[in-house]
């Protein structure tokens, strides 16, 4: 029940993480942990001045169906991906007006890596844990890995109107409260199985026959205090996602100063997928990949011979 102050001096400018490393296994897995910003006192030639600001730390947690405390122990095996502590979609939009400079700084305080991927964007990594990145040293990226303990703040300009997703590119971090023990069940028909099932367990749904996206419009039953695997409704239905996901809102008519969550962008006409319900063309196989190089007639003729010795282990060395 005690209360202590730390005092020190923030030297310089940048994104920190603050953590404990007193018992870290509970007071981390339990949540224990946050960012700060150092902002620079004046001009700064490595810091661009920015439109928008936005962090995100990342956590993860393992907690059972229905229960809501974490498991301390867990090592890797983590169902529960978030950032800031939330998972998609409660996760909150980043809402920009088109043109604006835009910051992103993401610190790591998970247990694996994390490629953090933005759509229709390209941007540089300005700033590490060790401070700003000496414009030299900049390139334009779409996805950066964020690497355990790590922080990396991005910038671009905001030039493409729309709505993008920024997310982890590793897919089972973009699911919510996900086993990972299920067996592949894809093109088995468990009708049988299914029916049997069901006279003992009636809510019991079938898994997995078509892939994991049917799980979305399923109304299986949940535990109080359980997040959906993929969920988050779009403007053409589920978009089939959790944990460490949300949207890059890019809006001409934002009004300074505004910044709520205009909404699902409407697509210009043309700028959408159809459904094509034709004859299909017939394909060009002229220079389709995979045809050989040479053309047949200029290719050697004649048996090709092709020695392959194993290495032998002697003494111990290794001989060729």
């Amino acid at each position: 029940g005690k209360t202590f102050v730390y005092e020190f001096e923030a030297r310089r400018p940048g994104t920190f993480m603050y953590h404990p490393h007193a018992d870290e296994m509970t007071q981390m897995a339990m949540g224990m942990m946050g960012f700060w910003v150092t902002h620079p006192k004046g001009r700064n030639p490595l810091i661009n001045t920015v439109d928008r600001d936005f962090c995100f730390l990342l956590n993860a947690y393992d907690i059972d169906p229905g229960a809501y405390t974490p498991k301390i122990m867990t090592m890797l095996d983590f169902n529960l991906w978030s950032w800031n502590s939330r998972v998609f979609p409660g996760i909150d939009t980043l809402n920009v007006r088109q043109g604006d400079r835009v910051r992103i700084r993401v610190g790591n305080l998970t247990m694996t890596n994390h490629p953090i991927h933005l759509h229709g964007h390209e941007f540089e990594v300005t700033g590490t844990d060790g401070g700003p990145v000496p414009k030299s040293a900049r390139w334009p990226e779409v996805t950066t890995d964020i690497a355990v303990g790590q922080m990396r703040q991005v910038e671009f300009i905001a030039d493409a109107e729309g709505d993008w997703a920024f997310h982890c590119h590793k897919s089972h971090h973009t699911m919510n409260a996900m086993g990972h023990t299920v067996p592949t069940m894809i093109g088995v028909d468990h009708t049988g199985v299914s029916r049997k099932i069901t006279q003992l367990i009636p809510d019991y749904m079938v898994m997995g026959e078509r892939g994991m996206a049917d799980m979305t419009e399923m109304e299986m039953p949940l535990p109080d205090n359980t997040a959906r695997m993929m969920t988050g409704e779009g403007p053409y239905g589920s978009v089939e996602m959790g944990g460490m996901f949300s949207l890059l809102k890019v809006r001409r008519d934002q009004k300074p100063g505004d910044y709520s969550n205009p909404g699902w962008y409407k697509q210009p006409p043309g700028t959408q997928a159809r459904e094509w319900t034709g004859d299909m063309p017939a394909a060009d196989s002229s220079n389709a990949a995979g045809r050989a190089a040479m053309p047949v007639q200029n290719m050697p003729t004649g048996t090709v011979e092709v020695q392959v010795r194993k290495p032998v282990m002697k003494h111990g060395s290794m001989e060729h």
